[in-house]
């Protein structure tokens, strides 16, 4: 039987999930030298991770905890798991909206704080319900910004609790816009949103395009009253600004997911602990699809659904495959080819794909390839990383 590869898990990831990875991978949270690493929220920044380590997989959409950066430089793959939490957010986010229509944290409060043994409790009850007398979402217009599968099951949810939905991603993908509803009015700005919605949901990744993209000149342009939902990123909004509007009255309500000194406890805030992604259903989901492509990526060299390389699938067509992770620079295929031919090894079947300042290429041949081959296109300058993944008969 071949090697199993090591894999150092950090965080409580589900146990479905680790179940995935099969015989080959024995995973543990005391690893020495990992082949792989699985986390949810630890952060890589200030760790020293093993140069042994070859991927790594986030149970999780945002990568803000790991260094994405020096792991391209070297070869390393971060994966993680884009949409399996969608469905967990989008009902936080329905959440949100009702709380602060109907006014429920400041009527929860108020019963609260209630005596139950008092005789005068429901006079009391009576006289202070009209203090959180709030509105009905249907009939208003919500403004989701961001259209990936989270931002376009928000916008289908809401279509179907009688809500009108403008959309605006200036990068939607092709996939998304298929999801899409058609009844979503597409905008061809952020402006054009925040003046037209009576709720603004963001949903995008937190980018050096979207940070603090909710300030006060984007303030300025919404309707007064409004409510700002942020279950995306703490960094996409400035703190400062948001609250100015809520003291100002120009802002109804922000909700959002990141709880802060800045924002507790302000009267006109719903800050959640990063609930988005906290059910069991979503925490099953991002871990199983995570060791997916994990297991994918060390046994065949297939990635998906990495935040740093491209997608490059290739079904096996030989027991004697190579993955290549390089540079994108001219002729780095010529000059892997012409490594295999000097050795007289006949290519199979190649791909080869790019994404931004890297590419990768999988190779199939026919025969054994030699280490000393490996070492050789190794050394090519711009050559990030070669594995050789032999497959068993």
């Amino acid at each position: 039987m071949a090697d199993q590869f090591q894999v150092l898990i950090l965080n409580n990831v589900s146990q479905n999930g680790l179940k995935r990875l099969g015989d080959r991978f024995a995973c543990g949270k005391d690893v020495s030298k990992p082949d792989a690493i699985l986390l949810r929220s630890a952060d890589l920044h200030k760790a020293d991770i093993a140069k042994s380590v070859l991927a790594i997989g986030r149970a999780g959409s945002g990568t803000n905890n790991i260094p994405v950066g020096e792991m391209t430089k070297r070869g390393v793959p971060v994966f993680n798991a884009p949409g399996a939490n969608a469905n967990a957010v989008k009902e936080l986010v329905l959440a949100g909206m009702l709380l602060a229509a109907r006014n429920i944290g400041g009527a929860i409060k108020f019963v609260s704080a209630l005596d139950p043994k008092d005789a005068e409790m429901e006079k009391k009850v009576e006289d202070g319900k009209k203090t959180f007398a709030g509105y009905e979402i249907a009939g208003h217009t919500l403004g989701v910004v961001g259209l990936g599968k989270i931002g376009c099951l928000v916008a289908d949810a809401a279509i179907k609790l009688g809500m009108n939905v403008v959309g605006y991603d200036p990068e939607i993908t092709v996939d998304a816009a298929w999801s899409l509803p058609s009844q979503v009015r597409r905008a061809n700005s952020l402006g054009e949103v925040l003046k037209s919605c009576n709720f603004v949901t963001l949903h995008v990744p937190l980018v050096d395009a979207t940070r603090q993209m909710i300030k006060a000149a984007s303030i300025e342009q919404m309707k007064h009253g409004a409510v700002l939902l942020n279950f995306s990123r703490e960094g996409v909004v400035d703190e400062a600004d948001v609250l100015a509007a809520l003291d100002a009255k120009k802002l109804g309500c922000y909700v959002c997911d990141f709880p802060s000194p800045h924002v507790n406890a302000h009267p006109h805030v719903i800050a959640l602990p990063h609930l988005g992604a906290s059910t069991r259903e979503a925490e099953e989901n991002c871990a199983i699809m995570v060791a997916d492509q994990v297991r994918d990526y060390m046994l065949d060299g297939n990635i998906v659904n990495s935040v740093n390389f491209p997608n490059v699938v290739m079904p096996r067509e030989s027991n004697y495959r190579l993955a290549i992770a390089n540079a994108n620079v001219p002729n780095m295929v010529g000059q892997i080819s012409t490594a295999m031919a000097e050795a007289k090894l006949n290519i199979h079947n190649m791909m080869n794909k790019s994404k931004k300042d890297v590419a990768y290429t999988l190779v199939d041949v026919d025969s054994k390839v030699p280490k000393k081959v490996v070492d050789q296109i190794a050394r090519i300058e711009g050559v990030l990383a070669v594995r050789y993944l032999p497959q068993e008969s």
